[in-house]
């Protein structure tokens, strides 16, 4: 198996796939850019808990999933947006509300990764990493 050339998108496959599977965690390699997306993820009721596991190379994200008191998975989708490949932006005038506010998107901007919701109350656009909901 080969390296891909987009580690985003593979740690939100791991999370999707993880939730269709009832999964209890999911463990992604990790980096500062996938925790403060787990950091996200978690803000936002997504996900119960992550944390980094030093493995004395790059380190273990391991995410802890969430679901309904009914067993259904709190992610439903995950939209991975910006692709190496093709960058898509945002100005804060295009920023809604995903699935009537049930939803999040989440972008990089100037002052670090954040939730649509953060980047309105800051009045920041930025790069569209990904929509949850």
């Amino acid at each position: 198996m080969g390296q891909s050339t987009d580690p985003i998108a593979d740690m939100l496959t791991k999370v999707r796939n993880g939730c269709k599977a009832r999964h209890s965690q999911v463990d992604v390699p990790s980096s500062i850019i996938k925790t403060d997306i787990a950091r996200i993820l978690k803000d936002g009721g997504f996900i119960r808990h992550y944390k980094v596991i030093d493995d004395k190379k790059q380190g273990t994200l391991r995410i802890f999933l969430r679901y309904s008191e009914y067993g259904e998975p709190l992610i439903t989708k995950v939209k991975r947006v910006s692709k190496p490949g093709r960058r898509a932006y945002a100005k804060i005038a295009s920023l809604r509300p995903i699935m009537r506010g049930e939803g999040i998107t989440i972008l990089s901007t100037s002052c670090g990764i954040m939730s649509d919701k953060e980047c309105r109350k800051r009045n920041l656009g930025g790069e569209v990493i990904c929509c949850v909901w």
